[in-house]
Protein backbone atom coordinates (compact mmCIF):
# COMPACT_ATOMS: atom_id res chain seq x y z
CA UNK A 1 0.00 0.00 0.00
CA UNK A 2 1.49 3.49 -1.01
CA UNK A 3 0.28 6.40 0.94
CA UNK A 4 0.39 10.24 0.65
CA UNK A 5 -0.12 12.53 3.66
CA UNK A 6 -0.61 16.35 2.50
CA UNK A 7 -0.81 18.74 4.85
CA UNK A 8 1.57 16.70 7.03
CA UNK A 9 2.77 19.49 9.09
CA UNK A 10 -0.40 20.71 10.61
CA UNK A 11 -1.80 19.21 13.97
CA UNK A 12 -3.67 16.61 11.77
CA UNK A 13 -0.96 15.45 9.78
CA UNK A 14 0.60 14.75 12.41
CA UNK A 15 -2.17 12.88 14.26
CA UNK A 16 -2.16 11.15 10.71
CA UNK A 17 1.72 10.04 11.44
CA UNK A 18 0.58 8.85 14.56
CA UNK A 19 -2.71 7.25 13.80
CA UNK A 20 -1.23 5.28 10.66
CA UNK A 21 1.47 3.68 13.10
CA UNK A 22 -0.93 2.64 16.40
CA UNK A 23 -3.42 0.99 13.65
CA UNK A 24 -0.84 -0.79 11.80
CA UNK A 25 -1.68 0.40 8.90
CA UNK A 26 -0.06 -1.31 6.21
CA UNK A 27 2.66 0.85 4.03
CA UNK A 28 5.08 0.31 1.93
CA UNK A 29 5.73 3.77 0.70
CA UNK A 30 5.15 6.55 2.15
CA UNK A 31 5.11 10.36 0.36
CA UNK A 32 4.92 13.24 2.94
CA UNK A 33 3.50 16.64 0.75
CA UNK A 34 3.37 20.01 2.32
CA UNK A 35 3.50 23.81 0.95
CA UNK A 36 6.62 25.41 0.46
CA UNK A 37 7.16 26.74 3.73
CA UNK A 38 7.10 23.29 4.95
CA UNK A 39 8.69 21.90 2.08
CA UNK A 40 12.49 19.91 3.33
CA UNK A 41 10.98 19.26 7.00
CA UNK A 42 11.96 16.24 8.33
CA UNK A 43 9.63 13.45 9.80
CA UNK A 44 10.51 9.80 11.23
CA UNK A 45 8.18 7.65 10.64
CA UNK A 46 8.94 3.84 12.18
CA UNK A 47 11.78 4.77 12.52
CA UNK A 48 12.48 6.04 9.24
CA UNK A 49 13.06 9.16 8.07
CA UNK A 50 11.06 11.40 5.28
CA UNK A 51 11.45 14.70 3.83
CA UNK A 52 8.61 16.57 3.04
CA UNK A 53 7.49 17.31 -0.76
CA UNK A 54 5.95 20.35 -1.92
CA UNK A 55 2.71 19.91 -3.55
CA UNK A 56 3.00 20.62 -7.07
CA UNK A 57 0.52 19.97 -9.93
CA UNK A 58 2.83 17.34 -11.24
CA UNK A 59 2.58 13.79 -11.54
CA UNK A 60 3.55 12.65 -7.97
CA UNK A 61 0.67 10.87 -6.89
CA UNK A 62 1.15 8.64 -9.29
CA UNK A 63 1.48 5.52 -7.80
CA UNK A 64 -0.09 6.27 -4.71
CA UNK A 65 -2.89 4.33 -3.74
CA UNK A 66 -4.56 6.50 -0.84
CA UNK A 67 -3.39 10.18 0.04
CA UNK A 68 -5.18 11.37 3.25
CA UNK A 69 -5.02 15.22 2.72
CA UNK A 70 -5.36 17.85 5.54
CA UNK A 71 -4.60 21.27 4.09
CA UNK A 72 -7.64 23.24 3.85
CA UNK A 73 -10.37 23.50 1.44
CA UNK A 74 -8.69 26.01 -1.08
CA UNK A 75 -5.70 23.51 -1.74
CA UNK A 76 -8.02 20.46 -1.77
CA UNK A 77 -9.99 21.71 -5.13
CA UNK A 78 -6.69 23.06 -6.28
CA UNK A 79 -5.37 19.84 -6.10
CA UNK A 80 -8.01 17.29 -6.41
CA UNK A 81 -7.68 16.59 -9.92
CA UNK A 82 -3.55 15.99 -9.58
CA UNK A 83 -4.51 14.28 -6.84
CA UNK A 84 -6.88 11.58 -8.56
CA UNK A 85 -5.96 11.76 -12.04
CA UNK A 86 -3.99 8.63 -11.66
CA UNK A 87 -6.52 6.63 -9.83
CA UNK A 88 -5.34 7.41 -6.13
CA UNK A 89 -8.53 7.67 -3.79
CA UNK A 90 -8.34 10.69 -2.30
CA UNK A 91 -9.56 10.87 1.51
CA UNK A 92 -9.95 14.51 2.31
CA UNK A 93 -10.15 15.84 5.89
CA UNK A 94 -11.72 19.68 4.59
CA UNK A 95 -14.94 21.26 3.98
CA UNK A 96 -14.25 21.38 0.54
CA UNK A 97 -16.60 18.17 -1.05
CA UNK A 98 -18.69 17.14 1.81
CA UNK A 99 -21.98 18.38 0.45
CA UNK A 100 -20.91 17.59 -3.22
CA UNK A 101 -23.83 14.95 -4.43
CA UNK A 102 -20.91 12.97 -6.28
CA UNK A 103 -18.64 12.99 -2.90
CA UNK A 104 -19.96 10.48 -0.24
CA UNK A 105 -19.52 11.85 3.33
CA UNK A 106 -18.36 9.21 5.50
CA UNK A 107 -18.01 7.92 9.18
CA UNK A 108 -17.12 3.92 8.95
CA UNK A 109 -19.28 3.11 11.77
CA UNK A 110 -22.52 4.65 10.23
CA UNK A 111 -22.32 4.27 6.05
CA UNK A 112 -19.29 2.45 5.51
CA UNK A 113 -20.45 1.45 2.41
CA UNK A 114 -21.30 4.85 0.78
CA UNK A 115 -17.18 5.08 0.32
CA UNK A 116 -17.46 2.35 -2.71
CA UNK A 117 -19.74 4.46 -4.48
CA UNK A 118 -16.48 7.71 -5.38
CA UNK A 119 -16.84 8.53 -8.70
CA UNK A 120 -14.67 11.10 -8.44
CA UNK A 121 -12.08 9.49 -6.74
CA UNK A 122 -12.76 11.80 -3.49
CA UNK A 123 -14.14 10.73 0.40
CA UNK A 124 -14.90 13.07 2.43
CA UNK A 125 -14.07 13.10 6.21
CA UNK A 126 -17.09 15.18 7.88
CA UNK A 127 -16.84 17.98 10.19
CA UNK A 128 -15.32 16.72 14.17
CA UNK A 129 -18.32 17.90 15.67
CA UNK A 130 -20.70 15.72 13.34
CA UNK A 131 -18.61 12.89 13.65
CA UNK A 132 -18.44 12.72 17.01
CA UNK A 133 -22.35 13.33 17.38
CA UNK A 134 -23.75 10.47 14.26
CA UNK A 135 -21.47 8.02 15.79
CA UNK A 136 -23.65 8.59 18.94
CA UNK A 137 -26.60 9.01 17.34
CA UNK A 138 -26.95 5.80 15.23
CA UNK A 139 -26.76 3.71 18.72
CA UNK A 140 -30.37 5.28 19.17
CA UNK A 141 -31.30 5.17 15.53
CA UNK A 142 -31.23 1.25 15.64
CA UNK A 143 -34.15 1.87 17.69
CA UNK A 144 -36.42 4.09 16.85
CA UNK A 145 -35.93 6.96 14.35
CA UNK A 146 -34.38 9.93 15.57
CA UNK A 147 -36.80 12.89 14.73
CA UNK A 148 -35.15 15.81 16.01
CA UNK A 149 -31.89 17.14 17.57
CA UNK A 150 -30.65 20.18 19.58
CA UNK A 151 -27.21 20.05 20.06
CA UNK A 152 -24.85 22.30 22.22
CA UNK A 153 -20.93 21.99 21.55
CA UNK A 154 -17.96 22.55 23.60
CA UNK A 155 -14.71 22.70 21.03
CA UNK A 156 -11.54 22.60 22.44
CA UNK A 157 -8.74 24.83 20.93
CA UNK A 158 -7.10 22.28 18.90
CA UNK A 159 -10.38 21.80 16.26
CA UNK A 160 -8.75 25.27 15.23
CA UNK A 161 -5.38 24.13 14.40
CA UNK A 162 -1.84 23.93 16.01
CA UNK A 163 -1.45 27.23 16.34
CA UNK A 164 -4.46 27.99 18.26
CA UNK A 165 -3.62 25.59 20.89
CA UNK A 166 -0.11 27.62 20.91
CA UNK A 167 -2.09 30.97 21.20
CA UNK A 168 -4.12 29.43 24.19
CA UNK A 169 -0.96 28.67 26.33
CA UNK A 170 0.24 31.91 25.61
CA UNK A 171 -2.83 33.96 26.85
CA UNK A 172 -2.56 31.96 30.22
CA UNK A 173 1.08 32.65 30.35
CA UNK A 174 0.87 36.26 29.24
CA UNK A 175 -2.16 36.52 31.80
CA UNK A 176 -0.29 35.51 34.65
CA UNK A 177 2.34 38.15 34.24
CA UNK A 178 -0.42 40.55 34.07
CA UNK A 179 0.29 41.51 30.08
CA UNK A 180 -1.91 41.68 27.57
CA UNK A 181 -3.16 38.68 25.62
CA UNK A 182 -2.34 37.90 21.97
CA UNK A 183 -5.44 37.31 20.33
CA UNK A 184 -5.27 35.96 16.42
CA UNK A 185 -6.98 32.88 16.24
CA UNK A 186 -10.03 33.35 17.76
CA UNK A 187 -12.67 36.32 17.74
CA UNK A 188 -11.71 37.31 21.88
CA UNK A 189 -9.22 35.67 24.42
CA UNK A 190 -10.31 32.14 25.08
CA UNK A 191 -8.19 31.77 28.37
CA UNK A 192 -11.23 32.13 30.65
CA UNK A 193 -13.75 32.48 28.35
CA UNK A 194 -15.71 30.58 26.27
CA UNK A 195 -16.64 32.20 22.67
CA UNK A 196 -20.17 31.68 21.12
CA UNK A 197 -18.34 31.72 17.68
CA UNK A 198 -16.92 28.98 15.84
CA UNK A 199 -16.50 29.74 11.87
CA UNK A 200 -18.41 32.51 9.95
CA UNK A 201 -21.79 33.86 10.55
CA UNK A 202 -24.31 33.20 8.23
CA UNK A 203 -27.62 35.34 6.93
CA UNK A 204 -30.04 33.05 8.99
CA UNK A 205 -28.18 33.83 12.21
CA UNK A 206 -26.36 30.77 12.56
CA UNK A 207 -22.51 29.64 11.95
CA UNK A 208 -20.80 27.81 9.13
CA UNK A 209 -20.02 24.86 11.93
CA UNK A 210 -23.79 24.64 12.93
CA UNK A 211 -24.93 24.61 9.37
CA UNK A 212 -22.56 22.05 9.04
CA UNK A 213 -23.87 19.86 11.79
CA UNK A 214 -27.56 19.86 10.48
CA UNK A 215 -26.87 19.41 6.77
CA UNK A 216 -23.73 16.46 7.16
CA UNK A 217 -25.86 14.23 9.87
CA UNK A 218 -28.39 14.20 7.19
CA UNK A 219 -26.02 13.27 4.72
CA UNK A 220 -24.55 10.51 6.70
CA UNK A 221 -27.50 9.09 7.90
CA UNK A 222 -29.24 9.04 4.79
CA UNK A 223 -32.57 10.81 6.76
CA UNK A 224 -34.74 13.61 7.10
CA UNK A 225 -33.59 14.29 11.03
CA UNK A 226 -33.86 18.02 12.13
CA UNK A 227 -30.41 19.48 13.67
CA UNK A 228 -29.83 22.90 15.57
CA UNK A 229 -26.32 23.37 17.26
CA UNK A 230 -24.97 26.22 18.87
CA UNK A 231 -20.91 26.09 18.48
CA UNK A 232 -19.27 27.33 21.32
CA UNK A 233 -15.35 27.47 21.80
CA UNK A 234 -13.98 26.44 25.28
CA UNK A 235 -10.87 27.19 26.75
CA UNK A 236 -10.05 22.93 26.72
CA UNK A 237 -6.78 22.57 24.98
CA UNK A 238 -7.68 19.08 23.17
CA UNK A 239 -11.33 16.93 23.03
CA UNK A 240 -15.17 18.06 22.03
CA UNK A 241 -18.12 17.83 24.25
CA UNK A 242 -21.06 18.25 23.33
CA UNK A 243 -24.73 18.47 25.15
CA UNK A 244 -27.24 16.54 23.20
CA UNK A 245 -31.20 16.41 23.27
CA UNK A 246 -33.27 14.03 20.89
CA UNK A 247 -36.50 13.35 19.95
CA UNK A 248 -37.23 10.03 18.58
CA UNK A 249 -40.36 8.69 17.14
CA UNK A 250 -40.85 6.46 20.34
CA UNK A 251 -40.18 6.69 23.46
CA UNK A 252 -36.88 5.35 24.65
CA UNK A 253 -35.94 4.19 28.07
CA UNK A 254 -32.45 5.49 29.85
CA UNK A 255 -31.44 1.47 30.25
CA UNK A 256 -32.83 0.81 26.48
CA UNK A 257 -30.46 3.89 25.32
CA UNK A 258 -27.34 2.69 27.99
CA UNK A 259 -27.44 -1.16 26.31
CA UNK A 260 -27.65 0.37 23.05
CA UNK A 261 -24.44 2.64 23.32
CA UNK A 262 -23.03 -0.15 25.04
CA UNK A 263 -22.86 -2.69 22.27
CA UNK A 264 -22.24 0.60 19.31
CA UNK A 265 -18.95 0.07 17.37
CA UNK A 266 -16.76 2.95 18.05
CA UNK A 267 -18.66 4.13 21.65
CA UNK A 268 -17.80 3.52 25.41
CA UNK A 269 -20.30 3.66 28.10
CA UNK A 270 -19.49 6.07 31.12
CA UNK A 271 -22.79 6.52 32.58
CA UNK A 272 -22.59 6.44 36.88
CA UNK A 273 -22.89 10.15 38.03
CA UNK A 274 -23.51 8.78 41.21
CA UNK A 275 -20.07 7.29 41.10
CA UNK A 276 -18.51 10.54 39.29
CA UNK A 277 -18.44 8.15 36.17
CA UNK A 278 -19.17 10.33 33.00
CA UNK A 279 -17.12 11.06 29.99
CA UNK A 280 -14.52 14.43 30.50
CA UNK A 281 -11.91 15.73 27.71
CA UNK A 282 -9.33 15.97 30.73
CA UNK A 283 -9.22 11.74 29.91
CA UNK A 284 -10.52 11.31 26.69
CA UNK A 285 -7.63 13.17 24.88
CA UNK A 286 -5.72 11.12 22.62
CA UNK A 287 -8.09 7.69 22.45
CA UNK A 288 -9.85 6.58 19.93
CA UNK A 289 -13.91 6.41 20.93
CA UNK A 290 -16.87 8.49 21.31
CA UNK A 291 -17.00 8.67 24.72
CA UNK A 292 -21.34 8.97 26.58
CA UNK A 293 -22.90 9.46 29.70
CA UNK A 294 -25.20 11.89 31.51
CA UNK A 295 -28.14 9.53 29.61
CA UNK A 296 -31.50 10.55 31.01
CA UNK A 297 -34.94 10.94 30.04
CA UNK A 298 -36.12 14.44 28.92
CA UNK A 299 -37.89 16.08 31.79
CA UNK A 300 -40.60 18.01 28.93
CA UNK A 301 -40.69 15.35 26.50
CA UNK A 302 -42.02 11.69 26.53
CA UNK A 303 -39.76 10.85 23.28
CA UNK A 304 -37.14 12.86 24.64
CA UNK A 305 -33.80 11.79 25.32
CA UNK A 306 -30.42 13.66 26.89
CA UNK A 307 -26.96 12.58 26.69
CA UNK A 308 -23.14 14.30 26.75
CA UNK A 309 -20.53 12.83 24.71
CA UNK A 310 -16.35 13.60 24.60
CA UNK A 311 -14.17 12.57 21.98
CA UNK A 312 -10.88 13.51 20.61
CA UNK A 313 -11.41 15.39 17.85
CA UNK A 314 -8.12 15.42 16.11
CA UNK A 315 -8.57 11.71 16.51
CA UNK A 316 -12.07 10.60 15.40
CA UNK A 317 -13.23 13.49 14.41
CA UNK A 318 -10.27 13.87 11.87
CA UNK A 319 -7.52 11.28 11.55
CA UNK A 320 -8.82 8.18 12.93
CA UNK A 321 -11.84 8.39 11.23
CA UNK A 322 -10.10 9.20 7.84
CA UNK A 323 -7.62 5.94 8.46
CA UNK A 324 -11.06 3.94 9.23
CA UNK A 325 -12.47 4.46 5.88
CA UNK A 326 -9.00 3.49 4.58
CA UNK A 327 -9.24 0.10 6.52
CA UNK A 328 -12.36 -0.57 5.23
CA UNK A 329 -11.45 -0.27 1.67
CA UNK A 330 -8.91 -2.50 2.47
CA UNK A 331 -10.85 -5.02 4.12
CA UNK A 332 -13.64 -5.02 1.80
CA UNK A 333 -10.93 -5.34 -1.01
CA UNK A 334 -11.88 -2.00 -2.93
CA UNK A 335 -8.38 -0.95 -2.76
CA UNK A 336 -5.14 -3.17 -1.87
Amino acid sequence: MNVAIVGVSGAVGQEFLRVLDQRNFPIDELVLFGSSRSAGRVYTFRDKQYTVKELKHNDDFKGIDVAFVSAGAGTSKEFEKTITKHGTVMIDNSSAFRMDADVPLVVPEVNPEDALNRPRGVIANPNCTTIQMVVALNAIEKLSHIKRVHVSTYQAASGAGATAMAELVKQYEQLLKGEQPTVEKFAFQLAYNVIPHVDVFQDNGYTKEEMKMYNETRKIMHSDIEVSAMCVRVPVMRAHSESTWIETERPISVEEAREAFAKEEGVVLQDDPANKVYPMPLFVADHDPVYVGRIRKDLSNPNGLTFWTVSDQIKKGAALNAVQIAEYLLKVGNIK
